[in-house]
């Protein structure tokens, strides 16, 4: 059995967009080619760089202790690797405008369309064309779809690990975006953010998603390398 990789992930590069309260992407040379060493009458180079940046860059995941103040809850050092290697699905909410709210109906009328079904430990994806619309404008992280706490509250009702956006925050900002990460502290799910190429998903069932973060000892999130994997 063959297997075909969809690549979910944004790049990540120098001031690559990023919220205003998480810290800045910086990536610069720190050595390159053009300087030639010498090694026991033998030359050489090595190019390498420096990376500096939050734990919420590009394409990541939040991990418990994010949204949740108890010293109990998980880092994403902490949190099983499982979670990260699920069954998923990806829903068609492209028609939504930009800045709409995702209402329950919107996600079941999205299921039925393409006879979909939310099984337990599920990673949700949800497609709406944020990054096709405003990717490279200032409206890209601030135009964008969003679940409230009552759509919250249901993906969390069918036992799902977690659900991935292509925006930068689950909610649209303000009130939404606080509630929906409140309801995944209550509920004990998370999500991810920053996701790419989920129009390649729709209409082809389900997958297998894999989502495996850094290990990161007491970090909050962690930078992800997002596929979907579908056997051919």
């Amino acid at each position: 059995m063959n297997s075909k990789i969809i690549d979910l992930s944004v790049e990540i590069y120098q001031k690559c967009p990023t919220l205003p309260n998480h810290p800045p992407m910086v990536l610069s040379d720190y050595q390159t080619h053009k300087t030639i060493r010498e090694a026991e009458g033998i030359k050489f180079s090595c190019a390498s760089m420096y990376m500096s940046m939050g734990e919420h860059t590009g394409t990541h995941v939040d991990a418990f202790s994010h949204f949740d103040p108890d010293p109990n809850a998980k880092s994403i050092d902490e949190m099983p690797l499982e979670n990260f290697y699920t069954e998923g699905i990806c829903l068609d909410l492209s028609h939504k405008p930009l800045r709409s709210n995702i209402t329950i109906e919107d996600l079941e009328a999205a299921l039925e369309r393409d006879e979909l079904s939310i099984n337990p430990k599920d990673t949700v994806l949800l497609y709406m064309a944020h990054y096709d619309r405003t990717y490279g404008t200032n409206k890209f992280l601030t135009d964008f779809p969003g679940l409230t706490r009552k759509s919250a509250e249901w993906l969390g009702k069918q036992g799902i690990t977690s659900f991935g956006v292509e925006a930068v925050s689950p909610g649209t900002p303000g009130k939404n975006n606080f509630e929906v990460h409140n309801v995944c502290k209550e509920m004990g799910f998370t999500h991810i953010e920053g996701l790419i190429n989920l129009d390649q998903l729709i209409g082809k069932g389900r997958f297998k998603f894999i989502g495996l973060p850094l290990k990161i000892r007491g970090g909050t999130g962690s930078p992800i390398r997002a596929v979907a994997v579908f056997d051919t």
